[in-house]
């Protein structure tokens, strides 16, 4: 039987592509169908070019992408104004909210990870760029499923979000771990990696339930390997790039991860300072 962690303290964990949600699919197609609304195409790679940051913020860094820019104008011979973000996100909610109750799932291997981490005697902390009636939907069926972390800290709940660190830092604040050292960052965005760094935690990467790589399950399994490898290794190299201490897959390979942060920590290693 493993022993307790020593030095760890705390894992804190993305939602959406890393713990439910397989492909972080539900944000995606939400973002592109209010702007198909509005008659303005966004491919799924821009929308997805955002993702992490608070869902109005993410929704302003679309209209600022050129060919969105470029259409907005063409549609209503204007630049998009600090009104029309509101609109959108007012339209996103509900739609968001609808669309939840069938991207909930919780991705396999979750649970048993999260239940030996328990064990060995890490809390279990959980932040999202989705606000908390959003995460009304999706907090009940995960718990239904297995997964109920320790805290849930939304985008509304801190003055910035990712890749800023105090969404991390008000999950370490309620769960009551500390120093920042002692925690591990789970994030399949690259402005959660980042914000991880900026926090002074360990940060794990995952691709193949992620964001960058974008695809249901089924759409991935679905591929050859050889188009799987490429993906997987795209997807690498951009959470490596913001930062990522470590990559996986999913989730289910975390505990490997962990256990070399407890080894670097005994040896006295800290995680890296972020890039300024």
């Amino acid at each position: 039987m493993s022993e307790a962690f020593k030095y760890l303290t705390a894992v804190v964990l993305d939602w959406a592509g890393t713990t439910v949600d397989f492909g972080s699919r539900a944000p995606a197609i939400a973002f592109q169908e209010i702007f198909r609304r509005e008659e303005i195409e966004v491919s799924a790679a821009e929308a997805r070019e955002p993702m992490g940051l608070a869902k109005r913020d993410h929704i302003a860094a679309i209209l600022r992408m050129p060919n969105v820019a470029r259409q907005w104008n063409e549609r209503f011979s204007r630049d998009a104004t600090e009104e029309d973000i509101d609109r959108l996100y007012d339209d996103f909610l509900p739609l968001q909210k609808e669309m939840l109750s069938d991207h909930s799932g919780v991705i396999t291997g979750v649970p048993a990870v999260i239940d030996e981490c328990r064990r060995r005697g890490l809390k279990i902390g959980s932040s999202t760029g989705y606000t908390h009636e959003l995460m009304e939907v999706v907090c009940p069926r995960a718990a239904d499923q297995g997964y109920a972390p320790d805290c849930l800290i939304c985008s509304e709940d801190v003055s910035q979000g990712r890749p800023a660190p105090w969404i991390l830092y008000e999950a370490a604040r309620q769960i009551d771990c500390y120093p920042m050292c002692t925690i591990v960052k789970v994030d399949d965005t690259p402005v959660g990696i980042e914000a991880g760094r900026n926090a002074g935690a360990w940060t794990v990467g995952v691709t193949r339930s992620g964001n960058c790589v974008g695809l249901s399950e089924d759409e991935f399994e679905a591929l050859d390997v050889g188009r799987q490898r490429e993906l997987l290794t795209k997807a690498d190299e951009r959470l490596r790039a913001a930062g990522a201490d470590m990559i996986v897959e999913s989730v289910a390979d975390l505990i490997p991860c962990l256990e070399q942060f407890e080894r670097r920590l005994a040896g006295g290693a800290l995680p890296r300072l972020p890039r300024r």
